[in-house]
């Protein structure tokens, strides 16, 4: 999700000092916004040690937790592979509001799980590797800005944020000792969650989704910490 950094770089213009291979744009300057952001990725998917920005293709998350409709599920240690393709569809600036919208064709989660409960309808539990395969998911994301004085500069900080997501093609998922290793339990509750995938996603898949987002925010609020508004923004 490398795609967040971008957007909060180059969605006001860039710095040249700081990152060269971006374009300064005026935020009513759609066209230029965008054009800008898909130069820029290949770049920043590397990541920015200037900016203090580490790697974002491959992503460790920790942790992560869902609690919803009666279905407890925890992941750990958990790899995800991809960002690096996703793609910013549109970006927006209004004020102090950002709103860019985009797709992830493909992305491959990797790591722990601990689950019980009830998937849905049939109950569930089990606990071991996992392996998560998203196909197009859409995120749209609500950046609020504020402004803090340092140092005689003025920067941003982010006051609020808020995602959505859909996932639009299809979920493959694997779940390893399922059951204290029933294969034909196991087997009967992965074929229901594969041809169930977007009502699985829309159950649990959101704590994963915010855990990915929630970590490149982080990071881009490292990067407004060294990078003065009057670099990144054309007004």
């Amino acid at each position: 999700m490398k795609f967040l950094i971008v957007v909060c770089v180059f969605v006001c213009g860039a710095s040249a000092n700081v990152a060269p291979f971006l374009t300064a744009c005026k935020p009513s300057d759609t066209a230029c916004l965008l054009a800008s952001a898909k130069k820029a990725i290949p770049f920043l998917t590397a990541g920015v040690p200037e900016l203090g920005l580490q790697p974002l293709d491959p992503m460790i998350i920790d942790k992560a937790g869902s609690r919803e409709a009666g279905l407890q599920l925890d992941i750990k240690d958990t790899t995800v592979k991809g960002l690096k393709n996703c793609e910013i569809l549109n970006i927006k600036r209004n004020g102090r509001r950002i709103n860019l919208d985009v797709n992830c064709p493909n992305i491959q989660l990797t790591g722990d799980y601990n689950l019980g409960g009830k998937l849905l309808i049939l109950p569930i539990e089990g606990k071991g590797k996992y392996k998560i395969k998203l196909r197009d998911l859409l995120v749209k994301i609500q950046i609020e800005t504020a402004d803090v004085e340092k140092n005689g500069d003025k920067f941003w900080k982010i006051a609020n944020w808020k995602f959505t997501s859909d996932l639009q093609t299809n979920a493959h998922y694997a779940f390893q000792n399922l059951f204290n290793g029933n294969q034909q339990a196991s087997d009967t509750i992965t074929q229901f969650a594969n041809t169930n995938w977007k009502e699985i996603y829309n159950e649990v898949g959101n704590p994963i989704t915010s855990a990915i987002v929630s970590r490149i925010v982080k990071a881009v609020e490292k990067m407004f910490e060294k990078v003065p508004v009057k670099e990144i923004s054309i007004e």
